[in-house]
């Protein structure tokens, strides 16, 4: 198990760092002033100029796309319910994205501004995990049938 978390990982990191390079370019385009923002302007004030913030935004990406990727094993633990996997899963990814989203500036620094990320955090966690699912529940549905249907040939 742990050589399959340290394997998705490091496939997991490069995936992030590429995800946040596309979501700067998408904001970019989105702002419409033909100009890159590769950072959130107060993270470029908070570690002094454009570069440091690009590095630092760079291995958190890394880092977060490491820790999805890594985490996802959890999902295979087999003897867990599926809401222990849920639970597990959900707390690994939260507890990396908070420190991250606030340290690169995702999100307002006040209360408001964390409650408001986490919500629309959970909101989008848990559509992704209904729609998994919902698809799960329709293929083993399938497949009982096709069970079902073969026992009945037999």
């Amino acid at each position: 198990m742990k050589k399959k978390v340290i394997l998705r990982s490091l496939i997991g990191g490069p995936i992030g760092l590429c995800i946040s390079y596309l979501i700067t370019i998408l904001i970019s385009a989105a702002a419409n002033h033909g100009e890159y923002y590769p950072t959130a302007p107060e993270l470029t004030n908070a570690f002094g100029n454009e570069l440091n913030a690009v590095i630092i935004q760079a291995v958190c990406s890394l880092l977060y796309g490491a820790v999805f990727a890594g985490a996802s094993v959890i999902w295979e633990t087999d003897n867990w319910s599926i809401l222990k996997q849920t639970i597990v899963h959900c707390l690994i990814v939260s507890l990396t994205t908070l420190p991250i989203a606030y340290l690169l500036h995702w999100m307002p620094h006040h209360v408001w501004g964390i409650l408001i990320y986490f919500g629309i955090f959970f909101g989008i966690y848990f559509s992704i995990w209904l729609t998994q699912y919902l698809s799960m529940k329709k293929k083993i549905r399938v497949l009982n049938t096709k069970v079902k249907e073969s026992t009945d040939e037999s």
